[in-house]
């Protein structure tokens, strides 16, 4: 089986190249791609029998390149964003994978890939996966209720700076610098949100735009947040999730 992997981050390439030759040693990885533009000039003239592409890649959403070329061949949509995840999955019917993904959960993609690996199930609806994109569904939350002494209050999304996680416990902060407690993971909230307005930039906050106060760029991969309110830690953006973090800034 050839298989082409689209992916801007080499150490995301390498680890997924090195679990799929783990499970099929015999696979053939035909190529790595890490832009838009090298994705539509490489399937003009190359073919394969299943792509692993990373939604974000270094120069743009990867959806652009089925606007450019057709690609007739099954995709498995990998992606740090759990809310693109869900919707490329929904109308692409082949499967996706939120990093950082399992051996395990790709051993069943590559299951699923086989089993749905048919003409009808080859071709992409771009136009609904764009669409579906840009609206992020009806499911998304847009208020919360916490309780604190004999009150119970009602806080809008809009209220809130960011969420973080401490001592296996998860709260919000407000705005007005108010802390609550919230009884839901932060992979539980990453789908609730909005992505066009929170991201999750570590594995301990999840920040809305407005709160950035300011950013500051540690090193050649890594950017320091400065939140308002304040926040109790340092808040860096995860080196997994840079790339991420810069295209959605300009979301």
């Amino acid at each position: 089986m050839r298989v082409a992997i689209f992916e801007d981050e080499a150490f995301a390439a390498e680890h997924l190249e090195k679990m799929l030759l783990s499970l099929e040693p015999e696979m053939e990885i035909a190529a790595r791609i890490t832009t838009v533009r090298k994705g539509v000039e490489w399937l003009r003239k190359n073919s394969c029998d299943l792509i692993f592409m990373d939604i974000n890649l270094a120069d743009g959403l990867s959806f652009k390149i089925f606007e450019a070329v057709e690609v007739k061949t099954p995709v498995i949509f990998t992606t740090a964003y759990d809310q693109y995840a869900i919707k490329a999955f929904e109308v692409n019917s082949v499967d996706y994978l939120l990093k950082p993904i399992p051996v395990e959960k790709l051993r069943r993609s590559l299951e699923k890939f086989r089993e749905y690996n048919t003409p009808t199930k080859q071709s992409i609806d771009i136009q609904t996966l764009l669409s579906s994109l840009s609206n992020p569904g009806q499911s998304l939350r847009e208020r919360f209720t916490v309780e604190a002494g004999e009150k119970i209050n009602v806080i809008p999304v809009t209220d809130i700076a960011y969420f973080f996680a401490m001592n296996k416990a998860t709260f919000f902060r407000t705005k007005s610098n108010k802390t609550y407690p919230v009884d839901y993971s932060l992979d539980k909230l990453s789908d609730m949100l909005n992505p066009k307005h929170f991201f999750r930039v570590n594995r301990a906050y999840i920040v809305h735009l407005e709160s950035i106060a300011n950013m500051n760029l540690m090193g050649t991969r890594s950017i320091k947040l400065t939140l308002n309110p304040p926040s109790d830690d340092m808040v860096l953006v995860s080196n997994s999730r840079y790339s991420e973090f810069k295209e959605w800034l300009n979301l």
